[in-house]
């Protein structure tokens, strides 16, 4: 009968390493006045780390009577006293640590080739609900960004800022941000954050990097623009310009026109000032940009991975609005009939929430019926908290689609959701009623009035 007391082996190889008896190496961490002497044991380190193994093998370390030497000045004697731990019993704890420490930590271990606590390390990091991206945004990026070992985590925190690239980008330490790893967020259409605010960012960034030169361009010498245009270069083409808007363009772009090719400031002027070209500009009073990424989204049915507002592909060109063109079911199909696929986006009022549907066929005053899979109806109980939208798509009967002359919009057999001719909206959503077209959603009122209403014409980009 054989036994196993693998605790008990571990719990003797740690009280080696305090010990320390029979040690052959001198290990001296840390640098100045934070430096200390560590003692181990050759044969262990030699079977535990890669490191050590080849430092041993080919006999390049330090020997002096009778004793290896290693000076590790990057390694603070109390990571490597954790380092050691775990070589020696496999024993590791990183809840008292600093993310600093942590990373400090992982670029040590990797450099000493202990592949099993390197994936110990990120596997916590991974694990600790971002919590250590939101400590030092910056300090992580640069930490990875240097290290070809870590690709991974890399990948994981570009994905992570992306989503969440509020962290980074209002980071008091932003403008620290290395040039080559601010282009790196620049490419990504996922980026999450609208194009407005990441040319404020940018403006923030590269005026930090020349402290010297006003923020001022009408108070730039020939030189100063020299330097800016250096200084922008590499990230105007990653700008996606033409989904600022034109108040934005006045007032931030236009004036800082000299760190743009000219041809390009020509283009958006004719773009920003010809009325009817059709512009990714998102016109809305109800809602903002991140809720059309979640419409596009479903409009794709990607429900579970919802588009950013850089990726998001199609144009919302707005056709109506009822408190600008009036709420008649009349002026409803004079502005909307045979426009093609559109999007329904009203405020309930007295309240945060909107509601709506899309069409991917269009609107007439045909008096009939179409049949579809693809519509839906949504709501956001708040409109302010895209966690709180619901969607609900056609169960494909005839009765998906209803355009009839004498109401606005109407979705479903069951008048699931329609503008009434009384002015009034309704949700005759019953989950008894035979000619129902949509799941119910719960929330939205049987009977209700709106602040406003609006309709987007959808196009594919």
């Amino acid at each position: 009968m054989s036994h196993e007391y693998c605790q008990e082996v571990l719990n003797d190889f740690e009280k080696l390493l305090t010990t320390e008896i029979g040690y052959d190496v001198i290990i001296y961490a840390g640098e100045n006045e934070n430096m200390k002497e560590l003692h181990a044991h050759s044969n262990i380190l030699c079977a535990r780390s890669q490191y050590f193994y080849a430092a041993f093998s080919n006999e390049w370390v330090e020997k002096k009577d009778g004793k290896f030497i290693f000076n590790k000045p990057n390694v603070p004697p109390q990571l490597f006293n954790i380092i050691l731990r775990f070589i020696y019993c496999g024993k590791i704890d990183l809840t008292n640590l600093q993310i600093s420490e942590i990373l400090n930590l992982l670029i040590s271990v990797d450099e000493l080739n202990i592949h099993s606590l390197i994936s110990y390390i990120q596997n916590h990091l991974f694990n600790s609900e971002n919590k250590f991206l939101k400590q030092n945004p910056i300090e992580i990026l640069e930490t990875f960004y240097q290290h070809d070992s870590f690709t991974d985590f890399w990948d994981y925190c570009l994905e992570k800022f992306c989503e969440e690239p509020k962290i980074l980008f209002e980071s008091d330490k932003f403008t620290r941000l290395k040039a080559a790893v601010l282009e790196l967020f620049l490419e990504k259409d996922n980026l999450d954050l609208e194009e407005g605010l990441i040319w404020d960012s940018l403006l923030k960034w590269g005026f930090a990097q020349n402290p010297s030169i006003s923020q001022d361009p009408t108070k730039w010498s020939n030189e100063d623009v020299t330097i800016m245009k250096a200084t922008f270069h590499d990230f105007i083409p990653l700008i996606k310009f033409y989904c600022i808007s034109s108040e934005e363009f006045h007032e931030k772009v236009y004036p800082l026109k000299e760190l743009l090719p000219k041809d390009l400031v020509e283009d958006l002027i004719k773009f920003h000032i010809a009325p009817n070209k059709l512009k990714c500009i998102y016109d809305s009073t109800i809602i903002e940009r991140k809720q059309f990424a979640i419409f596009a989204s479903w409009i794709d049915k990607e429900e579970k991975s919802h588009y950013c507002v850089r990726n998001i592909p199609y144009y919302f060109n707005l056709l109506y609005r009822a408190s600008r063109d009036s709420y008649s079911p009349v002026a409803f199909h004079a502005r909307c009939d045979n426009k093609g696929a559109t999007l329904i986006v009203a405020k309930v009022t007295n309240s945060e929430r909107i509601v709506g549907g899309y069409n991917p066929h269009q609107w007439d005053s045909s008096n009939t019926w179409k049949s579809t899979m693809d519509s839906f109806i949504y709501l956001f109980t708040d409109k302010n908290d895209i966690k709180t939208a619901k969607v609900s798509y056609s169960n494909g009967n005839q009765y998906s689609i209803r355009n009839l002359s004498e109401h606005g919009p109407a979705f479903g057999g069951g008048c699931d959701l329609y503008f009434n001719k009384d002015g009034n909206w309704h949700s005759g959503n019953n989950s008894y009623d035979y000619y129902n077209s949509y799941p119910k959603i719960d929330g939205i009122p049987a009977r209700f009035k709106v602040d406003d209403y609006e309709v987007f014409q959808v196009i594919k980009k």
